[in-house]
């Protein structure tokens, strides 16, 4: 006899990010029936333990699969078990194909945390079709990448009474009481490090997947945005910042111009930018990030940097990742800059260029805590949450897509405010 498909399993489990997502899921997923899936039964077993005492639930009857990403029997199992498979297994680039290809194949959503352009575009270039045959939606950058800068945007689009020309996103992170002495430095585990490696190693690949994936270009809508100086510092945060590396812009680009295809609305340009308190600290990272980078082209520092994680990043990263108390000190604020025209010069159509240059401006705070594993987490299910109850406010009935191509119809933000480690938007001003 056939056994009901549970609402969402979460893949990779025992894993850090996947512990600290059983965790959140007691709260976010209470009124689903959710169970847990990797390699180890023994492991998996462990996290219900810990996590159901960390929550003070009792999470022992919750149901075990047996999954591994080389196993396609596996996946194919998993997936077939459930309605969403939420997937915290990476690197992407080398763990994430074959759970895709599993759920579509077993007409089951897919979510995950990837922060990987390469291995999103991919899966877009290669699974998109067939996944709008199979009624599935696949969607990545569900954590703090990207859904605070993706769905930000939306939340500008929003409450922008007028047309948007760009966005500017300024983001800080912290910890309340950094002097804490019982705190370990570490912030981030080994799996985030290695994909940030294995990333900058094959940021080539990208000019070629997009080239198959948007073989004509976006026409150019004026004026265009430039970037600020490669160091500056800023009057709307009053920090020092730099570019910042992560792929909200690129996640950011695909929404934009999948509304730009689907609703010929004009698309939103935007840079990305991170904050610093001082001259020094920017520099630093700048020339760690500089090293860093240079470091990962070649096979050498490649090795050198995935073999001696603590050691390149001064003890930043490290297999335990960071500290209870240090996440729970940890904090993240993205601040918006949007500029655009008021609804009173609306131009007929949205492929219209203006001849006035833009007059209006808003100011947006999107926040959380923990943005590595608490926030990220809580996006993560959230996502999962909201295909689940609100498909039918979607885009057509499946796809490969990025947040704010998927849910800028959808309920997600007021899903996101409502839970303790969840994301806040709020308007800071209006002119």
């Amino acid at each position: 006899m056939a056994t009901e498909r549970l609402d969402v399993i979460i893949f990779g489990a025992s894993g850090f990010t996947g512990k600290y997502t059983v965790y959140e899921a007691v709260s976010v997923l209470k009124d689903l029936k959710w169970g847990i899936a990797g390699r180890n039964r023994a492991k998996l077993q462990e996290v219900l333990k810990e996590m159901g005492a960390k929550a003070k639930k009792d999470l022992s009857q919750t149901p075990i699969f047996i999954a591994d990403v080389n196993d396609e029997a596996s996946l194919l199992n998993m997936a077939k078990s459930c309605r969403i498979v939420v997937n915290t297994a990476g690197p992407y680039r080398f763990f994430g194909e074959n759970v895709v290809r599993a759920c579509i194949n077993a007409g089951t959503h897919h979510v995950d945390v990837s922060g990987e352009p390469q291995y999103m575009e991919t899966m877009q270039l290669k699974y998109n079709e067939l996944a709008k045959e199979r009624g599935v939606y696949v969607i990545s950058a569900c954590g703090f990448d990207s859904i605070p800068a993706d769905m930000g945007i939306v939340f500008v689009e929003k409450n922008f009474d007028g047309v948007v020309n760009s966005v500017e996103t300024f983001l800080v992170s912290g910890i309340k009481d950094e002097n804490n002495a019982s705190d370990s430095k570490a912030g981030l585990n080994t799996g985030t490090w290695q994909s940030a490696v294995y990333g900058l190693a094959h940021a080539d690949e990208l000019r070629g997947i997009r080239q198959k994936l948007y073989p004509e270009r976006l026409p150019k809508f004026f004026p265009i945005l430039k970037h600020r100086p490669l160091i500056f510092r800023s009057r709307e945060i009053n920090k020092v910042c730099l570019p910042f590396p992560g792929s909200d812009r690129s996640v950011v680009m695909r929404s934009q111009r999948f509304l730009y295809d689907t609703e010929k609305k004009r698309p939103v340009q935007m840079h990305a930018y991170i904050g610093f308190s001082s001259w020094l600290a920017a520099i630093f990272v700048a020339l760690f990030a500089t090293i860093f980078a240079l470091m990962a082209k070649f096979e050498f520092g490649r090795t050198l940097l995935l073999k001696y994680p603590s050691f390149f990043s001064g003890g930043f990263v490290s297999p335990e990742g960071p500290s209870e108390s240090r996440m729970e000190r940890s904090f993240f604020k993205m601040t918006m800059k949007a500029t655009g025209w008021p609804s009173s010069q609306r131009l007929a159509e949205g492929t219209d260029q203006y001849t006035e240059p833009p007059t209006k401006t808003l100011m947006v705070r999107v926040s959380g805590p923990n943005p590595g594993y608490g926030s990220t987490c809580v996006a993560l299910l959230s996502t999962a949450v909201t295909i689940l109850r609100e498909s039918n406010k979607m885009p057509g009935n499946g796809g490969v897509l990025p947040p704010g191509a998927a849910f800028s119809k959808t309920s997600l933000i007021s899903e996101l405010e409502k839970h303790e480690h969840g994301i806040k938007f709020e308007i800071l001003a209006n002119k």
